[in-house]
């Protein structure tokens, strides 16, 4: 597989607040730059939940089939994205306590394409994204975790 790309921040609230939210899949439009959001998982997303994430990028709008791999309260949360058979990336967020009650959330993409099944998801990816993945993935990162930020530290009242 490819070298993993991460991206970090600070929010100033508890992991356990950041995981709920990051583990409602269907909000992830509220906060990322392409996805539209997810259906199928329940309000909090547990091991084996599968779901359809909806994407859009232009006018350009897909679909993929997601799958919990790992789901622990305010430590982690993982899922693999497939497009029918084909293996296309797994995303994980990870969640650190500081000691001022704040979190470290960590967000890592894995491409998981590889091999001759996966050329035509690969040539899809090319025409939609052209250049380079990864550092079209950290940008889209990046803004995705600020967001998530701001809706989590407006949400939750600050301790003094």
């Amino acid at each position: 597989m490819a070298e993993a790309v991460r991206e970090s921040i600070t929010i100033r609230v508890a992991p356990e607040v950041v995981f709920d939210l990051v583990s409602d899949v269907s909000r992830m439009g509220e906060w990322s730059p392409e996805s539209t959001g997810a259906r199928g998982a329940g309000r909090v997303a547990v091991v084996g939940d599968r779901f359809i994430g909806f994407n859009r990028r232009g006018p350009v709008i897909w679909w993929t089939y997601c799958t919990v791999l790992q789901a622990e309260r305010g430590q982690v949360f993982t899922f693999d994205v497939d497009f029918g058979p084909i293996a296309v990336s797994r995303w994980t967020y990870e969640f650190s306590p500081m000691s001022d009650g704040g979190t470290t959330v960590t967000e890592t993409w894995l491409d998981r394409r590889e091999g001759l099944r996966s050329l035509p998801v690969r040539a899809f990816g090319q025409v939609l994204i052209p250049g380079d993945r990864a550092a079209h993935n950290r940008a889209n990162m990046r803004v995705t975790l600020e967001r998530l930020k701001a809706t989590a530290e407006a949400a939750t009242p600050q301790q003094t």
